[in-house]
């Protein structure tokens, strides 16, 4: 058994997952998640990294609610509004961007005015485009503008920056930094970049193989956003000496 519940809006994300398990094509249980524990302050940044096929999507599908087949617990800030960007945009290819970002809205504000998102995100000149016409940058822009029009209480994000080159994928970090710090809506983030990582997180949360738990968590210094590329290098070098420290303990 769960239990989901919302708190005040100053209240952290807390996502405990004792067991997480789920049959293969042949019938046999495979456990993803064992002992997970994570605790994520009111409006700060985490990004949680782990080896591919570990279980970070689905440890992100659980704190979405979207799963609710474990064993532990779910608590979420706020009244639990939720802003999530998959890896793939998930777009309506028979609706503008602007109606894209506006299908979530709730019907008392269908007329919001977005004109400060869409800017920041570059979309001004493309709401009356459909998602056929797009570049998949400007598809995930629509994506995460789609997600932060809703005003949420928190947000997850599911490697929304892979298959970008580099150069877009950076003016989105930037982008994602500039929302979130305005916003300060508590946000979980995928990745498998620990670069992409140590930019834009105030914590990290490094995974083991499955089932996967958390082996590594560490604070960085502020301000992220703005770290330095060595700075970015250093803090990298120290993480997976850590992590390879806990990897060979069996921490």
């Amino acid at each position: 058994m769960n239990d989901a519940q919302s708190a005040g809006d100053a209240a952290p994300l807390e996502l405990r997952i004792d067991a997480k398990a789920f049959l293969s094509a042949d019938g046999t249980p495979v456990e993803v998640v064992r002992g997970f524990k994570l605790r994520l302050e009111a409006g700060s940044f985490g990004a949680l990294i782990g080896p591919s096929g570990c279980g970070k999507t689905t440890i992100l599908r659980i704190a979405a609610g979207l799963d609710p087949d474990f064993r532990g617990e779910l608590h979420t800030p706020g009244s639990g509004r939720l802003g999530i960007v998959f890896q793939e945009p998930r777009l309506l290819p028979w609706r503008t961007v602007e109606q894209n970002i506006r299908l979530a809205l709730p019907a008392h504000a269908a007329d919001a005015d977005l004109t400060d998102l869409v800017a920041i995100l570059g979309l001004g000149a493309h709401l009356a485009r459909y998602p056929g016409e797009l570049s998949l940058g400007l598809a995930r822009r629509t994506a995460i503008a789609r997600a932060f029009a809703v005003g949420p209480d928190y947000l997850l994000l599911d490697e929304p920056f892979v298959s970008l080159d580099e150069a877009v994928a950076a003016r989105l970090r930037d982008e994602l930094v500039a929302l979130t710090t305005r916003t300060k809506v508590t946000t979980l983030f995928v990745t498998h970049d620990l670069d992409e990582a140590i930019q834009l997180s105030d914590r990290l949360f490094f995974l083991s193989d499955r089932p996967t738990r958390i082996i590594v968590e560490r604070s960085l210094p502020p301000p992220r956003g703005t770290r330095s590329r060595d700075v970015i290098a250093s803090l990298g070098d120290e993480m997976r000496g850590l992590v390879a420290q806990a990897t060979a303990s069996g921490a």
